[in-house]
């Protein structure tokens, strides 16, 4: 959990100085900042603005992206987005959360399993053929359904009840449809990109609990052994567990220069 006073953007500041440690680079070199949080410090001025300020960011745009679980992976695409049409040359990408802040202790079913954390990382144009041999993003592949928005929500907001509110969430419904729609999201991310499953080196999923993890993995025909878990020590920390499991498989020598990843969420 983040410390007390400890906030969203703090936690995203200190993961993007360390991205931008690991890449050799300063904040000279970024153009933009994209956040993927639901837990922002404040309604507004954003996460990412907040961050940029930090980092002594003058220049260039940052905004956040909510979409929850999911909240990296926009966070990317769009960030590839703004790099393919050349808005952008570099950009950090941060997924950023305090959950602990919007939690029911009551609710044991929920209170468990989710924790706080960030996670960064530096995505950078380079000139490429368009095959799967290149480096970055090969493909994504975005969905939501907003019928099944009762299975996890938050009981507050801005324009109902002026506060934040508590999570609330009906985990078995939230299983089923997490195994079949995260194993089929992947899939059809893989065709996208012209490559299959037996050309995949790592799986970086979000950290939502080790079953679903487990099952993601089994409906696509892969081995655990080639699945980054980092859950065990970090719970659900929702838009920051992608970036908080490629950092750490990369730290442990898992994730290498030139490994194909399937992230999830």
């Amino acid at each position: 959990f983040a410390a007390e006073g400890e906030t969203t953007s703090m936690m995203g500041t200190k993961a993007a100085q360390n991205a931008l440690l690991d890449a050799g680079l300063t904040a000279d070199d970024i153009d933009a900042v994209i956040v993927a949080t639901s837990t922002p410090d404040l309604t507004f001025p954003s996460v990412a603005t907040m961050i940029q300020s930090e980092l002594g960011m003058r220049h260039g745009f940052g905004f956040d992206v909510q979409a929850v679980c999911a909240g990296f992976i926009y966070a990317l695409s769009n960030a590839n987005a703004q790099i393919t049409s050349g808005q952008a040359k570099r950009i950090l990408v941060i997924g950023a959360e305090t959950f602990s802040r919007i939690m029911d202790w009551e609710d044991r079913s929920t209170c468990v399993l989710f924790g706080d954390g960030a996670g960064a990382l530096v995505l950078e144009a380079q000139d490429g053929t368009g095959t799967s041999a290149d480096r970055g993003i090969l493909s994504t592949d975005l969905n939501s359904d907003g019928s099944y928005k009762d299975m996890l929500y938050v009981d507050g907001g801005v324009s109902t009840t002026g506060t934040s509110g508590k999570l609330r969430m009906q985990g078995n419904a939230l299983f089923r449809q997490a195994v079949q729609k995260l194993a089929s999201t992947a899939e059809t991310a893989l065709e996208r990109a012209g490559i299959t499953s037996n050309d995949i080196d790592w799986v970086v999923p979000h950290q939502a609990n080790i079953r679903i993890i487990e099952g993601t993995a089994k409906k696509l025909g892969l081995s655990m052994d080639k699945v980054v878990v980092t859950v065990q020590d970090h719970g659900n920390t929702s838009a920051a567990s992608i970036p908080l499991a490629m950092s750490v498989g990369k730290a442990r020598g898992q994730i290498k220069q030139g490994d194909i990843c399937v992230a999830e969420a």
